[in-house]
């Protein structure tokens, strides 16, 4: 059998679909199972090893090749490498109208995806051979494996402790994130901070993540590595301004080191961003800081991880705004996320 995943971006949705690849592997083991993503998103599924190949592609330009009608040369080169294979079937992952039309234009015999109630572009559902149903309030995880257990009738794991994440981690990224750590005082005894996400509602304060690596090294000793991505550089350089011990060290990594890090951090405190879900799934004991998203949907789905959020206002219904005259659900305290800390080192 010839499996196309789909699940083009971002950061954090690839790696919560990560779990179904693995059922996937799990229940087809001779399967030739292939992912489309996007170009500039494709680092964290490199040399992934339940993959046979990644296809990479850039929307953008193929979208402008299809509806101009040119026969750009890019455009030309995507579709072929998508056509490649005679897929079987394909699994659209992702509900919107340029993932489900990628997954026909595969030349898959069948096309799966979710109900109306589960696209997040329901127009999308034309391009779709069936439709899948889950339930409201589902987890994005379990949600991608309720997907593949309604499309092919495989087995999926149920309990958090079950899932699997797979990435490829050489031994480059790995020295990377020693290095780091070591060259920042880290050693084997760190936490991560990371104040950087993709919508300003989002972000928890600069000054106050300072004052957490403060007291997490008064009151344990761990220095504070403030990972940052493209762009965040004064982000990360303003936490490091704030903290009065010194203790807090702005890190650059690539996603996979960065992976590596997270799985010898002591604490991950950050918020909806595709890093907290990479160090979830590298298995940190996560806090989460949660204001315009959901952390039942988005967040860690261990029991024993911490979410911050703020429950005592009336406006996070359905919120997701990315600007906002309120702007209060972050604003949340530094003792009541220091003992959400210590509550989580506690488990």
């Amino acid at each position: 059998m010839r499996i196309l995943v789909v699940k083009l971006g971002s950061i954090g949705d690839i790696v919560h679909t990560l779990p179904a690849l693995a059922a996937l592997r799990e229940g087809f083991p001779d399967a030739e199972i292939s992912w489309v993503v996007e170009r500039n998103l494709s680092e964290i599924l490199r040399d992934n090893p339940l993959l046979d190949r990644l296809i990479e592609v850039d929307t953008k330009a193929l979208r402008r090749g299809l509806m101009s009608g040119e026969t750009l040369r890019a455009p030309r080169q995507q579709l072929r490498r998508l056509r490649a294979s005679a897929f079987d079937v394909a699994l659209d992952f992702q509900g919107l109208l340029k993932s489900a039309s990628i997954a026909r234009l595969s030349g898959a015999r069948r096309v799966f995806g979710y109900s109306f109630a589960g696209l997040r572009e329901p127009a999308s559902s034309i391009f779709l051979s069936k439709r899948i149903s889950v339930p409201k309030r589902t987890h994005v995880i379990r949600k991608a494996l309720l997907l593949v257990e309604g499309a092919l009738g495989i087995p999926v794991p149920d309990e958090a402790r079950q899932f699997s994440f797979p990435i490829g981690v050489n031994e480059e990224d790995e020295n990377a994130a020693i290095a780091a750590a070591e060259a920042n005082g880290g050693g084997g005894k760190y936490a991560i901070l990371n104040p950087g996400g993709g919508w300003p509602t989002k972000l928890w304060s600069a000054d106050r993540f300072g004052k957490l690596a403060d007291a997490l090294w008064s009151s344990y000793g761990l220095t504070s590595l403030v990972t940052y991505g493209p762009g965040e550089e004064a982000l990360a350089e303003a936490v490091r301004q704030s903290s009065e011990t010194g203790k807090a060290q702005p890190v650059a990594l690539s996603l996979k080191s960065f992976y590596a890090l997270a799985k010898k951090a002591r604490v991950y405190v950050g918020g909806d961003t595709g890093p907290t879900h990479l160090a979830v799934a590298a298995g940190a004991p996560i806090v989460g800081l949660f204001g315009p998203t959901e952390w039942w949907r988005n967040g860690s789905p261990r029991p024993e991880d911490v979410c911050v959020e703020r429950t005592d206002i009336d406006c996070r219904v359905d919120c997701h705004r990315r600007s906002c005259s309120k702007w209060i659900c972050m604003d949340i305290e530094v003792a009541r996320v220091f003992r959400a800390v210590e509550k989580r080192l506690g488990k």
